[in-house]
């Protein structure tokens, strides 16, 4: 019998028995089939004590070993086991395990980072029916459960608040959104550090990699590659540098970031303090994207173009979901003739585009709170290139899914290159309040089908050159974090 399940009947349907989660376990006579089985990984230091309060509680209402303390045992580690378990049970002709795996949910609750980092773990696995994943809001923007209508506050703790957030999870839709894969290739210093950027200074999507190919074009020596993924966001620019200078104060000054209203109030008071507030009011900045980059995008297959970003832009965003810097749409909702003019679409999560935005300033942003605002909008594409070469500045700051970096820029004639590309989907959970939309729905303007420029050169043909390291994410087997890294900095 699961001793930590003990005699509460109303929550049998979330449950799952302890031989399905821990190999050698005896099997029940007679287990209970779960309508809704669930896995929950909580970032217990997210959210001040709420993260491990939170933790508490699932331990308390469900079986305690299909709860996971991600500050205690990696998630690649746990789906690897569960998984391999749930087969060889199959196998052997388990018709609760067979049934388990068809229905299994993922709980995870944290900040975006790390629900990012379930996501890319996820797709790493290649697990045989990826299961579909709620989010819990635990961190300061909160924009993937905000997406996903989950909210935006951080939840309650006690028995009931859970109990109905698992309620919400039993009704919740299945949604699936497009995966983004990212490289970031530059050249290895040439005196001082052997990395040019520190691991620890890297967001946690972003992972080195090592070509496995001596004949692959892209392996030249003296470079380095990293790689990583995300879902909502890359952005780049002075919104990035607010990111970045919060999160160093948060790492300074732990004690002061227990609260999400504090939190929030203390990235507004930066906002204003990092030279975003009156930049570009009068004249561009000196280091605007257009004098830091050259931007490329792929609308049809295999055809880069360039894209011209106006002088006055200081912060440029890639976004995949309808929620920004805690909720906000920088894309909007243009009206259908301009959509016309301009040759664009609908934003869907799961049509393989990507919207790209431009802001001056934090002004500019605060046009965001007006019913109609949004950003500048620049392009929809299926893949975005960035090239930095020796210029205005030695450094920029860039973001992907509210994990912020400094990002070093070329001191003489070398190129640093970001590369976006469309990687497959992952599978989320959405509620009734969802803001995302899909061209799946019925109801949608669009259809995929009526698409035929669009194709994955991923999932179909021919592997590209640098095919091997936009294999995977990095998010699983290849990437362990440091001994010395505290998830508190995942948000």
């Amino acid at each position: 019998m699961m001793g930590d399940v003990k005699s509460n009947h109303v929550l049998s349907d979330y449950c799952i028995p302890d031989y399905i989660l821990v190999p050698g376990s005896l099997a029940e006579k007679e287990p209970c089939v779960p309508s809704c089985p669930v896995l929950v990984f909580i970032n217990s230091k997210s959210g001040g004590q709420l993260g491990g309060n939170l933790l508490h509680t699932y331990c308390s209402v469900l079986n305690k070993n299909q709860v996971f303390d991600l500050g205690e045992i990696k998630p690649d580690m746990v789906l690897h086991q569960i998984y391999a378990n749930l087969g060889g049970l199959k196998q052997s002709g388990d018709l609760l395990a067979s049934a388990i795996q068809n229905s299994l949910r993922i709980i995870v609750a944290g900040g975006d980072g790390t629900a990012s980092w379930i996501l890319g773990v996820i797709s790493d696995l290649k697990l045989p029916r990826p299961p579909p994943v709620a989010t819990v809001p635990l961190g300061t923007g909160n924009n993937l459960p905000f997406s996903f209508g989950w909210g935006k506050k951080n939840p309650g703790t006690d028995s009931q608040s859970v109990k109905s957030f698992l309620e919400q999870v039993k009704n919740a839709k299945e949604m699936k959104i497009d995966s983004w894969h990212i490289i970031m290739r530059m050249r290895a210093p040439k005196e001082g550090r052997c990395d040019p950027i520190g691991a620890l200074e890297l967001p946690h999507s972003l992972h080195k990699f090592h070509l496995v190919s001596e004949t692959d074009e892209q392996s030249v020596e003296g470079y380095h590659t990293f790689r990583g993924g995300f879902w909502n966001y890359f952005s780049m620019g002075m919104d990035a540098q607010v990111s970045y200078a919060f999160h160093a104060e948060r790492k300074l000054h732990p004690e002061k970031f227990r609260n999400q209203l504090i939190n929030q109030s203390t990235y507004l008071k930066l906002g204003c303090t990092q030279g975003w507030l009156f930049a570009s009011l009068f004249r561009p900045s000196p280091t605007n994207i257009s004098q830091l980059t050259k931007v490329k995008i792929m609308r049809k297959q295999g055809q880069w173009e360039d894209l011209e970003i106006p002088r006055s832009i200081g912060s440029i965003v890639c976004l995949n979901l309808p929620s920004f810097s805690g909720g906000f749409n920088p894309w909007g909702k243009p009206y259908r003739k301009k959509f016309h003019d301009r040759g664009l679409t609908p934003p869907f999560v799961d049509d393989g585009r990507i919207e790209i935005v431009g802001f001056k300033n934090v002004l500019h942003g605060l046009l965001l709170l007006a019913p109609n605002g949004h950003g500048t909008r620049l392009a929809q594409a299926n893949a975005v290139r960035f090239e930095f070469k020796k210029g205005a500045a030695d450094h920029t700051f860039m973001r992907i899914d509210g994990e912020p970096w400094k990002q070093p820029l070329p001191v003489d004639d070398d190129t640093v290159v970001v590369e976006i590309s469309h990687f497959g989907q992952v599978s989320m959970l959405a509620t009734p309040f969802s803001k995302s939309k899909s061209v799946c729905d019925p109801s949608s303007p669009i259809s995929m089908d009526d698409d035929e420029e669009y194709n994955d050169s991923v999932d179909g043909g021919e592997p590209s050159e640098s095919w091997e390291e936009k294999r995977k994410f990095g998010a699983a087997d290849t990437f362990k974090f440091p001994d010395e890294f505290d998830i508190t900095h995942l948000s």
